[in-house]
């Protein structure tokens, strides 16, 4: 009877042990074996590996659709599988794509009366030094143009926005019907412009890079510095695709067996010819512009008046502008390299890194900076495993392609699977350029990301001169603080224009990106100066970015532990009460904007109550849900999933099925891209919308129905998501 009493004393204690060094353990899961883990997963990536990879990458052009591209496909998938990845696979879709006509390549001239060519611009840029010999570069050109020798007189209409065609119309009194256009680059995605220039009336559209936009003051031109030169020339797509993918088969995957519409029927394809030029060559069309004289704030730094147009002055009245445009569009197979690092846990849940692979040439910048961080990310990670560490959760490493056709790798992946995403997916981190400039870090993020992104950046050593003994988080706050938000370093909102659109707004993946970037307050130009132009190549990045690639192995810190954090912690490292003062903020934003139309509030009876009630319940709602966490049992896997899901599902809850109004694609009630800019982040877009230019609406009692069916369309979502936060239980 003893001996029964002491086995069942000795069973009970050790019992008693195991479950209290199991939930101690547990519990010191997120104190202390992570961080060690966390140490050594940061500690392991070398700023010389991102600077190989780097050169590696950038050897040959790697045009989506080319045989290099798949060269460099199978090469990155061979490597990751030597890594340690579980599994690395080509994932291939067959989509539109667009290239020039190799034997009858674009460009654009002056005619006289009798149709004489008298000036005609370069149809190549010159090569960079030392890239003299290397083959199929791809022309400057704008993937997706209408193919097309309209001719006619020629107008200038600034960055081509919305305001500029209504500045044009309204105050200057000039047509752009029957005219070719031409705009700087700048303010604006292309494919805007072109739209813009479209619902204008014009026959055509030429893009330049005004000195003034992509130049920065004091520096050389390249060779010598990193400024745009004379001929150097921006290629891009100009697609209107509002998240739809591949524009012969929007809403579903190019597999083989898909149904594709003619190419006549394609989503976002321009319906007139577009082409990019140097700004050498563009003096030249400008040059003798007659008609009214520009605007101070649509002058650039061209030696030039900047006169409007239409048309040439008096000594060359007679000469035209004619368009030589002969793009073609082919169907054309891409590939996706999808890594997997399974989870030891919850195999279910994934976390997703993912950058393109394509560049229009050599992508210095765009996007083998950030190929290259993604590489030496998965690389450490391989080792980690290799040495006995598996996440909590399945980490998937994505190389996209055809990114910059329009987001096609990523996008069709997501549709393909998104059944199993929207089940499933945790977070999506973005890896395009890691570097757009050497000032200090940017981030664009969900605000369930604020609080990691925060904690994180405390955590890595900051690479800026002067900041030695500093955190990121430090040398971050003091070059970028808010302004009139709160005391931390300044985040952004997510626009689109990257391969975070479709997991973000499509299926509402929280998602999120971070890179290195340049001194917003001193630096006006748009962009960086050789965006996209022959001329990015490894050696810009080296020179003149990052010459000891430490702001890469910054961002690579960033990136990887957000990662990590998101694979690693029992409870998902999101924080709903920043999303909570984020709507607050954004309501009184859009609230403020619909003031300025006091009066018609009035008179059609328009009122934003019910969305500040409802951002006011998600308030109370975010805050006794982080009450309800610290008392979570993180030893229960029910528990821990319960309150997993609730915070994974979080920003579905935001999506809309129905989509906005004319983007079905873009489902996200609080975040999406402007409509009258892809690349820029708008809050609660479909009152945004509505309200847009609504004084000079045709029927103002259907235009304010509009108002009024927005606000209760965002007030439902934010109450609905609310509710998903309140006790299951």
């Amino acid at each position: 009877m003893a001996l029964c009493v002491f086995l069942l004393a000795t069973v009970f204690f050790t019992g008693f042990i195991i479950g209290w060094f199991g939930k101690s353990s547990n519990e010191k899961n997120e104190d202390i074996i992570i961080p060690n883990f966390k140490k050594k997963f940061l500690f392991e990536m070398k700023a010389e590996n991102i600077r190989k990879f780097l050169r590696n990458f950038t050897q040959v052009p790697v045009l989506a659709g080319t045989e290099q591209n798949l060269r460099l496909a199978k090469q990155i998938q061979m490597q990751w599988k030597e890594f340690g990845l579980d599994s690395a696979e080509l994932v291939h879709y067959d989509v539109l794509l667009s290239y020039p006509n190799k034997t009858n390549p674009n460009y654009i001239t002056v005619i006289d009366e009798d149709g004489n060519e008298i000036f005609r611009t370069s149809l190549y840029e010159p090569a960079p030094e030392g890239y003299e010999n290397i083959t199929d570069v791809v022309p400057p050109f704008s993937a997706y143009s209408a193919k097309g020798t309209p001719e006619g007189e020629l107008v200038y209409v600034n960055y081509a926005r919305t305001e500029d065609f209504q500045q044009l119309e309204r105050e200057m009194g000039i047509n752009c019907s029957g005219k070719i256009a031409i705009a700087r680059y700048g303010k604006i995605f292309r494919g805007n412009k072109v739209k813009n220039a479209m619902l204008a009336g014009a026959i055509g559209l030429i893009l330049f890079s005004d000195p003034a936009d992509y130049c920065a003051p004091g520096v050389d031109i390249y060779p010598k510095g990193w400024n745009l030169p004379p001929l150097g020339a921006q290629r891009g797509n100009v697609l209107n695709l509002n998240g739809a993918g591949d524009p012969l088969t929007p809403g579903y995957p190019a597999k083989e067996h898909a149904f594709r519409y003619k190419e006549d029927e394609g989503v976002g394809l321009p319906k007139i010819p577009v082409h990019p030029i140097g700004y050498q060559d563009a003096e030249q069309l400008l040059r003798n512009m007659g008609g009214v004289n520009s605007p101070p704030n649509w002058k650039g730094s061209l030696n030039i008046s900047y006169n409007i147009g239409p048309g040439f002055s008096s000594n060359f009245s007679e000469k035209k502008v004619k368009m030589h445009i002969y793009t073609t569009n082919k169907v054309t197979r891409i590939y996706n390299i999808i890594g997997k690092i399974h989870g030891a846990v919850e195999t279910d849940r994934y976390v997703i890194l993912g950058g393109h692979r394509d560049a229009w040439v050599f992508g210095g910048i765009d996007p083998h900076s950030g190929a290259a961080v993604v590489h030496e990310i998965a690389r450490t990670a391989g080792k980690l495993k290799k040495e006995g560490w598996r996440p909590r959760r399945t980490i998937i490493f994505a190389s996209w392609d055809a990114e910059e056709f329009g987001l096609l790798g990523s996008t069709e992946w997501v549709e393909e699977n998104a059944k199993i995403l929207q089940s499933r997916g945790v977070a999506y981190i973005n890896a395009d350029s890691s570097v757009e400039g050497n000032y200090t870090l940017r981030v664009d993020c969900s605000p369930l990301l604020y609080a990691l992104v925060y904690n994180l950046t405390k955590e890595i050593p900051s690479p800026d001169e002067g900041y030695e003994d500093k955190s990121l988080y430090e040398s971050w706050l003091q070059k970028d603080p808010w302004t009139d938000y709160k005391d931390t370093p300044r985040i952004n909102k997510l626009g689109s224009g990257n391969d975070f659109e479709s997991f973000f707004q499509r299926i509402g993946i929280t998602a999120g990106r971070a890179r290195y970037t340049k001194n917003r307050k001193s630096d006006k130009y748009s962009g960086y100066p050789l965006y996209h132009s022959v001329y990015e190549t490894f050696e810009v990045v080296e020179r003149f970015y990052d010459h000891t690639f430490r702001n890469h192995l910054a961002v690579a810190h960033v990136r990887g532990g957000l990662i990590f954090e998101l694979a690693e912690r029992p409870v998902i490292p999101f924080d709903p009460r920043d999303y909570a003062e984020a709507l607050n903020i954004y309501t009184n934003i859009i609230f403020n904007m619909a003031k300025k139309h006091n009066t018609d509030l009035q008179l059609y009876t328009i009122s934003f109550e019910p969305l500040f009630s409802s951002v006011k319940n998600f308030a109370e709602a975010s805050n006794a849900f982080h009450k309800r966490l610290k008392e979570v049992n993180t030893s229960s896997p029910v528990a821990l999933r319960i309150v997993n899901d609730q915070l994974m599902f979080l920003e579905r809850a935001f999506i809309d099925p129905l989509g906005l109004p004319g983007r079905p694609f873009y489902r996200h009630i609080v975040f999406a891209p402007s409509s009258h800019n892809k690349y820029a982040g708008e809050s609660f877009p479909g009152i945004y919308d509505a309200l847009f230019d609504i004084g000079n609406k045709p029927d103002q009692q259907k235009s304010w129905n509009e108002v009024k069916r927005q606000i209760s369309i965002a007030a439902f979502t934010v109450q609905a998501a609310a509710d998903t936060l309140k006790d299951v239980v």
